[in-house]
Formats: C-alpha cells, structure tokens, sequence
C-alpha cells in the first residue's frame, strides 16, 4: 500500500472516530441507551481496525479488512443479502443482460457440497466439449491461475456458486480445463473448453404436437416479456388456430427481475393481483396488478416447476395459481419469498440488500415452503437422486443458513391501502412431469367440450336413435 493511501486511510479513521464521538454525545443527550449502544458498537470496530492496523504481525491492506467487515456484516443477515464488490457487481449486471463470455453451464450446488451441472445450453462451448447435465465438476483449472493461488486446480468443494462462476468465465478465446466425475467414471477426467460469447435465451418454444404449445422460461432477464411475445407470436402464426393448450416450463429457472415476472404473468392474466410486497419501509409495500391489453386467449395452461424453480419462477407460478388460470405440476419448488434490491455504492461496488417479502394474489408467503403443485410429479432425475441416497438432493431454501422462516414471512391479504429448448414430443416419455402436464391438458379440453355440449341430454338423445340400428346387426 503507498505512503500517500494510508496516510488517507489513518485520516479518514481518525475523522470517523470524530465524528461517532460526536453524534454519540448529542444522540446520548436526545434519545439515550438505544443511541449509547449504537455509539459503543461504532466504536469497537473503529478501535478493533486500528489495534490491527497498529500490531498485526504482517502489513494489512486497509480497505480489504473494510470490505471483509461489511461482508461479515451482511452475513449476520439472511443468505441472499451480500456485499458485492467491484467484479461480481459487474457480473451481476451481465447476468440481467443475458449475455457473457464463458462455458454455457447451468449449475448448483449440490449438499455433499460440490459443483453439479444442471444442464449445458445446446450450441455452447460447455456442450460442444462434452459435458452433461448431473456431471460433478470437482475442480476447476484455469489457464491462468490467480496469483494467490498455490496449485494449478483448486477443489469445488468449498466454493460458493459465484467464485465458480468467476472463475469459469472468461475472456472469448481462452481455455479452461475443468475435472468431472460422471457415473460409470472410476475417477475424475479433465475437460478442456475454450471459452466463447454465450448468449441466454431466456425464452424458447415450439409444439408438442397440433394444438398444445410448450414454452419454457429460462431465467427472467431485461428482454424476457419481450422474448416471451416474439415466441408466443411464432408458436401462433405455426398452429395456425387457437391453441387447445400449453405447457409453461419453469424448471430449474432461479428467477431474476421482479418487474419481468410480473410482465410475464400478465400475459397470461386481464386484471387482479399478481403479486404484491412487503416491507419495513413504505416504498416497499407494492402491489402489482395485470392489465387487459395484451392478454392471450384463455386457452388451457400448465405450469411445471421443480426444486430449481425459485423467486421470480414461484412469482408467475403462484399467480396463475392463485388467479385459477393454470394447473401447476411437477414438485414443490425452492421457496425463495424474498426481494432484494441492488444499491450502487463507491468504487464500482454494490449491496445487495433483502428488502420486501412477497405474497401471492391469494395472500400466501412461499417462504421456505415453496409452491406445492396441484399435481404432484416426480421426476426421473428425482427419482435417480432418490436411490443414490438424500446427500445428491438439491439446495432449497430451507435448507440455506439463515434464511427466513415462514412463520417470520407471516402472510397478510392486501387491501385497503398500499401493502405492498427445452424438451419436446420426443422426450415425453423420458420426461414424465412433461408428459403429465401435456396429460392434463388433454383432459382438461376434452371435459369442457362435454361441458359446453350439454352432455346427458345429447347422449341420451343419441342412444335412444342409435339403439335401432344396434339392434338389427
């Protein structure tokens, strides 16, 4: 650290402590414990950074004891509250944007603890190399290892989802290798990927079969309402007439922007709640309502969700739930009920920052408990993680350190004031939570015919003309 930076940093902590002295004299004479108690709490850590300054054994760096205090801080809070500092803001907003140049990888973290591939995005470099979904990365090799680093791979173990992320992207053109373990594998066998412009597409479709369209939302990103009416109006233009039905895929979709569920909720819904959010301070009580303009037809839909379907993906689901316009299949999904909002701070840093709860047009926190199907469906994964046992089951809210409770997240109803490519046809066999949903479809149009046909008066109208012509052969 030069002369010159720590000289502005003793400055500043000697400033810092003046003015905590301060507002402590005057906040003691104004408002009492409450206020001594802040004024104490500053000031310990304001004389615990200059001991370390003074005595550590090693030069420190200043502004990193900073940084790891406010992240220390955050982690006193829930698990989706962070400190962000400059190069995870910035991918943080390239997340949004659905585009960066990396693998092409789906992945989360397993409860034994290691990397998993959820699945890799058809046409990417992670694809192209081989690799596939339920593959275990268990460590990451980079070209160019960090400095800090002492051995050219380090274990995933112990990484967090982001610090695998960062490390697996990288600029167009550079490789990666990366060691996995596969069942029938006997050890782990490196993959070396070079790495490209991966763009998300955040919304896909195509049809079953005439008649039922599928769609499937994989993260809600800035253009995913966008993306969503560009393939709505394809699938339409194909079938050539209204559709008997569709299936909606939010699968192992970890969600994204607020505002993109609800535009994509309201594709679906004329009017009423889709969402609304709580919180302790009145900007974020929010209610978010559907509009006319805009509306599909009312066709028949299911919704498919998994353990992997979280916040923004429980949103869209909760609401077509709640509003009757959807029939949710598959199994119960990871119960994020939390908003965070992202605040910009100095030096290219940002807070991410728990601040509303959100509930459903009904009412219902899915904290913790997640959206519980009306049609409960397992799946073959589910079924193959069953049997190697519960340590392969996939991280849901619930089980994250520090999370909020659903007794915390009480729910209350709005009112009165402000409150607040996937897999086709072919696959339906092997995919048994897709078959089900396009099975409900099925029956769901074929009893509202019966329904509209006035059924016992026109079928026993029809035996009674019917029973001559039988009884002569």
């Amino acid at each position: 650290m030069s002369q010159s930076k720590s000289l502005r940093i003793r400055i500043l902590l000697s400033f810092l402590a003046g003015v905590i002295a301060a507002v402590g004299v005057a906040a003691l004479g104004s408002v009492g414990s409450s206020a001594a108690g802040r004024y104490e709490d500053l000031s310990l850590f304001t004389n615990v950074l200059t001991l370390v300054r003074r005595n550590y054994v090693e030069p420190i760096d200043e502004g990193q004891l900073v940084r790891g205090a406010v992240r220390g801080m955050l982690a006193e809070l829930d698990p989706h509250s962070s400190f962000m500092d400059a190069e995870a803001y910035t991918e943080m907003q390239v997340d949004t944007k659905g585009e960066f140049h990396g693998l092409g990888i789906e992945i989360s973290k397993t409860r034994d603890g290691y990397i998993e591939v959820v699945s890799p995005i058809e046409g990417t470099p992670a694809y192209r190399a081989g690799i596939k979904s339920r593959d275990q990365i268990v460590a990451i090799c980079p070209t160019e290892p960090p400095e800090d680093w002492t051995e050219d791979c380090a274990p995933t173990k112990s990484m967090t989802l982001f610090e695998a992320v960062n490390l697996m992207r990288g600029r167009k053109g550079t490789q990666i290798t990366i060691d996995i373990m596969r069942d029938g594998f006997d050890e782990p066998r490196p993959f070396m990927v070079t790495r490209d412009v991966v763009k998300v597409e955040s919304v896909t479709g195509r049809m079953l079969e005439p008649g039922y369209a599928y769609v499937r939302l994989r993260a809600f990103q800035e253009r995913t309402s966008r993306d969503l009416e560009e393939v709505l109006e394809k699938l339409h233009a194909e079938n050539l007439k209204p559709f008997d039905g569709m299936v909606l895929d939010l699968r192992d979709n970890p969600g994204g922007l607020l505002n993109q569920a609800v535009q994509v909720s309201d594709a679906w819904l004329s009017e009423g709640l889709v969402v609304y959010t709580k919180g302790r301070v009145d900007g974020q009580r929010q209610e978010f309502r559907a509009a006319a303009a805009g509306t599909e037809p009312g066709y028949p839909i299911t919704v498919i969700v998994n353990g992997g379907s979280a916040s923004a993906s429980e949103i869209v689901a909760g609401a077509l739930q709640d509003q009757h316009r959807a029939l949710v299949v598959g199994k119960k999904s990871f119960g994020k009920g939390s908003v965070q909002t992202v605040y910009p701070l100095e030096g290219g840093n940002g807070l991410r920052l728990t601040t509303a709860l959100y509930y459903t047009p009904g009412g219902r926190s899915i904290q913790e408990v997640g959206i519980v199907p009306d049609i409960v469906v397992e799946s073959s994964e589910f079924e193959q993680a069953a049997r190697e046992g519960d340590s392969r089951r996939r991280l849901r809210e619930a089980d994250l350190e520090g999370h909020f409770t659903h007794e915390e997240a009480e729910p209350t109803k709005p009112g009165g004031s402000r409150t607040a490519d996937g897999p086709g046809a072919s696959d339906q066999d092997s995919d048994p939570q897709l078959g089900r949903a396009l099975e409900v479809l099925k029956s769901w149009t074929y009893f509202e015919r019966l329904r509209k046909e006035d059924a016992p008066a026109t079928i026993h109208a029809r035996s009674e003309q019917e029973e001559p012509a039988a009884a002569t052969q």
